[in-house]
């Protein structure tokens, strides 16, 4: 029996602020970054997890995942749905660390990241991708993950279950579907706020010449640059391409509304985080008063009880779960039967760094096993950085290509972690 014996830790910073990728109106010279633990197995492949952040305090969130340290060295390796289960429990539980959050924050996303090595971890042991490890599990396994304290108001382990069990027929053939033809993917890459409007206008047109349907602009810094901006994007990709637009928490609620309705000639397919993410009435509010362009929200929520709520309350119509900032799978698992009992779909946010590799697994999860659907789903996508990871997410014809390899496609090159370990790397020291 494989057993844990050492956990490493590591801050892995890329200066993507030096071109402006990733700039936002809330956001303006991010470092994408990775808090990266490795869980060394005594036999068989070791398992690799992160935390996702945009620079300073990436040091932090590091301190964070190594805090948790003695409850995963001397574990056995985890290989079922109850060993994952107790993990994630035994994590979230421990009360002094709970204290930090409770249940959000940097302590959470270091309990997400260790999870998320552990299921790396138990994949890789498995010889399967976590997307079909998880699926191919039983619908009483796969509900057996979640914790349903906060949530019993409104999904029950039964209900959980009896979902789980309404999407088994035609599971073989959505996964066969998946393996020929992927999951839709749509891009983020035209639409930062530094760039140009010529880049804007090449980026959009290769954006539809590569086959995606939707693109997404950056809002939130000039009401009149975003208006320029979307009339020149819908100008170039024409009537039939959806255009999202993301202002990253940047409005308050009057201002979301007002800001939208100048933008709304333009055909918006949805407004992505128009105000704080905690604020589960402000974007209900914004929803109601943007009726028929969507709310969507999801990437900075902090747990499945304000996912749970905003579902409650009608606060968004797009759900855009992050594999990195809630608990890991076992909490992901639970806001994807959130939204499939409350018949939201999903749109998980993804760049970053590992994002795009990491959160495919979950999407395709849930065509499989959960929902059932692929209808107004998609991923995001944006094409930088994954050229440092062994499993790197590939899309083609507008579509991600489902991952084959063992894992969560969670490892990094040991080359690039050599070369941006944050301040040592020659990235930082010889720059």
């Amino acid at each position: 029996m494989a057993h844990i014996i050492g956990m490493e830790v590591m801050d892995v910073r890329f200066p993507t602020s030096r071109e402006l990728d990733g700039s936002d109106a809330m956001n303006q010279d991010p470092d994408y970054s990775a808090a990266y633990v490795v869980l060394k197995a005594d036999t068989g492949p070791d398992g690799y997890g992160l935390a996702f952040t945009i620079g300073r305090g990436n040091d932090v969130q590091a301190a964070a995942i190594s805090a948790l340290e003695s409850h995963v060295v001397g574990k056995r390796v985890p290989r079922t749905a109850a060993e994952l289960a107790k993990l994630s429990s035994d994590l979230i539980g421990d009360s002094q660390f709970r204290w930090l959050g409770p249940e959000k924050g940097v302590a959470h996303m270091a309990i997400g990241a260790v999870v998320n090595a552990a299921w790396d971890l138990a994949a890789r042991h498995a010889d399967r991708p976590l997307w079909r490890f998880l699926a191919e599990m039983t619908p009483e396994e796969i509900a057996g993950l979640v914790d349903y304290r906060y949530l019993s108001d409104a999904l029950t382990e039964q209900e959980a279950i009896d979902i789980l069990k309404a999407a088994q027929p035609g599971r073989a053939e959505r996964t066969e579907r998946l393996l020929r033809h992927g999951y839709r993917a749509y891009t983020t890459s035209p639409g930062w706020l530094g760039y140009s409007d010529s880049k804007l206008v090449r980026l959009s047109e290769q954006a539809v010449a590569d086959g995606f349907e939707m693109i997404k602009l950056k809002v939130g810094g000039d009401v009149e640059d975003d208006v320029r901006r979307m009339k020149l994007a819908r100008e170039t990709v024409g009537p039939a391409i959806r255009i999202a637009v993301d202002a990253n928490q940047r409005w308050d609620v009057t201002t979301a509304i007002q800001w939208m309705n100048q933008l709304a000639p333009y055909d918006p397919y949805w407004i992505e985080e128009p105000t704080s993410p905690d604020d589960v009435l402000g974007h209900a509010a914004i929803a109601k008063a943007l009726q028929p362009i969507k709310v969507a929200t999801g990437e900075h929520v902090q747990n499945r009880v304000v996912f749970k709520q905003m579902l409650q309350a009608g606060s968004l119509s797009v759900l855009q779960l992050d594999a990195a900032r809630v608990g890991g799978v076992n909490e992901n698992v639970a806001i994807l039967l959130l939204a499939a009992k409350f018949g939201v779909p999903v749109c998980p946010h993804a760049g970053g760094v590992g994002l795009c590799e990491m959160v495919r697994h979950l999407s395709m999860f849930d065509y499989v096993s959960v929902s059932g659907s692929d209808v107004d789903r998609s991923i995001e996508w944006v094409d930088h950085l994954h050229e440092h990871f062994t499993d790197p997410a590939i899309v083609r014809d507008g579509r991600y290509v489902a991952p084959t390899a063992p894992g969560f496609s969670s490892r990094m090159h040991d080359a690039t972690l050599r070369r941006f370990l944050f301040p040592d790397g020659p990235e930082w020291t010889e720059s």
